[in-house]
């Protein structure tokens, strides 16, 4: 079921919306124009039989203008069958003002048509009236026509006149059919151009499509070269140049990473190993192999420490947002951390300060007080023997920030960026028994960031400086 609601979520083909698109505005184009050309056609054929109409009603009008000088109804009778001799396919039809024929001819039944319409002044397009009879169609109007003098003639006269259109009408169908031909021809063709254009168009993407496949984990420092590809794929070329060197970057880290911990964990391993062997090279008393099992112990809990710490890291990392934020004051919290750390401070007979008031900010408190400690540590551990170690608490109306200050030697601006890597120690020589593995600070950033915030570090004779910076909200 998953299966089939994926295929029917898929897009569908660029060259499908392509070609498709291209079709159907083809095809609205040409109805377009097939609707106007027959509409013109239809009003050509229109004015055209209108002036038809008009010279057989002019024709017809002579001889009813001239009924006053005409006393014998037979006489005009002729007269109106003859006057439209050389027409072909016209009718008309005559009555007096009191609706008797005065003459019918062949064709339609016009005093149908005669006394339904409504007689106009003059024939034009727009008083003609078509019509279907006998399985003919015709096209007529009606006229009002004044007769002789008063006292000559019979008075105004009704003419309907009429003329077969099935000529037209064969045309107009006819023309069409040719227009629907031509239409599914140029359709076709331009159905087939689009898709020819289309895969034509899409060459550049299957040559990077190539190239990106061929590319493996040890290949990483390829690149693609924007200029090799049409304009309209050059950002995508360099988004993936982009996303190409983070992974390049992910795995020297993970390299790096992966030695680092062969390297920090063969040494308490060594040394468990070494003390062992030397413990069971010869007999020794109760005392000397409880002595071993204690400098074992230290191992051990340095190696958990160390995985502990490798584990928070790769949980906060792979969900930074799993934080259960609450309201805290970073004053308390600091001042919680300066009496955790009195003992160890005053050893180094050294002061802790905290200068400056900041809002309570919403964040993980025992995340956040994890960072906060690390970095305390790591100031007193580095500040010289009698000095200071100060915190520093700001915001603005945005942010909150954290300074924790301790004197010392300055640290190079080349090693400064490379503080918050795992396992990096500027001096690892420096190293004693008992510190920790180098992943304190790559805690606080993966704690920071988790919060949205960031921390950096400046360095100069006097001061060592950490400052973290806190969104507010």
């Amino acid at each position: 079921m998953s299966t089939r609601a994926l295929r029917i979520r898929r897009p569908a083909s660029l060259a499908l919306r392509v070609t498709a698109l291209v079709g159907m505005a083809t095809t609205l184009v040409f109805l377009a124009f097939s609707w106007l050309i027959v509409r013109s056609l239809e009003h050509h054929f229109a004015e055209q039989d209108a002036g038809e109409l008009r010279a057989v009603a002019d024709a017809v009008i002579k001889p009813l203008r001239d009924a006053g000088t005409i006393a014998d109804d037979a006489l005009l009778r002729r007269r109106l069958a003859s006057a439209v001799a050389g027409h072909h396919g016209v009718f008309y039809y005559v009555a007096d003002a009191a609706g008797t024929t005065v003459y019918a001819g062949e064709g339609p039944e016009l005093s149908s048509l005669a006394a339904s319409r409504r007689p106009a002044e003059a024939i034009n397009v727009r008083e003609l009236a078509g019509w279907q009879e006998r399985g003919k169609s015709y096209r007529g109007a009606v006229l009002r026509v004044d007769g002789g003098a008063a006292g000559q003639g019979a008075g105004p006269y009704t003419v309907a006149v009429a003329m077969d259109i099935d000529f037209h009408l064969s045309f107009l169908e006819d023309f069409k059919r040719m227009l629907w031909l031509a239409t599914c021809v140029v359709l076709c063709i331009a159905l087939l151009v689009a898709w020819l254009a289309v895969q034509w168009g899409h060459r550049p993407i299957r040559k990077v499509n190539a190239r990106i496949r061929a590319i493996r984990s040890s290949q990483l420092n390829v690149r693609l070269n924007p200029r090799e590809v049409p304009l309209e794929l050059e950002e995508l070329v360099a988004s993936f140049n982009d996303m190409l060197a983070r992974i390049e970057d992910g795995f020297v880290q993970l390299a790096n990473f992966s030695a680092d911990i062969a390297h920090e964990l063969r040494t308490p391993v060594t040394n468990l190993t070494t003390q062992t062997e030397v413990a069971l090279g010869q007999s020794r008393s109760a005392d000397e192999y409880r002595e071993v099992l204690y400098s074992n112990l230290e191992e051990f809990a340095r190696m958990s420490r160390m995985i502990g710490d490798m584990l928070f890291l790769a949980q906060t990392e792979n969900d930074p947002h799993n934080l259960h934020r609450v309201e805290m004051d970073l004053g308390n919290t600091i001042k919680g951390l300066f009496d955790y750390f009195e003992a160890f401070a005053e050893d180094r007979d050294m002061t802790l300060q905290l200068q400056g008031r900041i809002e309570p900010i919403r964040a993980d408190r025992e995340m956040l007080r994890r960072a906060l400690s690390n970095l305390l540590s790591n100031a007193i551990r580095h500040a010289p023997r009698g000095a200071a170690v100060t915190v520093r608490l700001g915001q603005d109306q945005g942010s909150a920030m954290v300074s924790v200050e301790n004197p010392g030697s300055k640290i190079a601006e080349e090693d400064q960026p490379r503080l918050f890597d795992r396992f990096y120690r500027v001096d690892p020589s420096r190293q004693r028994k008992g510190e920790g593995a180098g992943l304190g600070l790559a805690i606080v950033k993966s704690i920071i960031e988790a919060h949205g915030g960031e921390v950096r570090v400046t360095s100069d004779d006097a001061m060592t400086r950490f400052c973290v910076v806190l969104p507010r909200d």
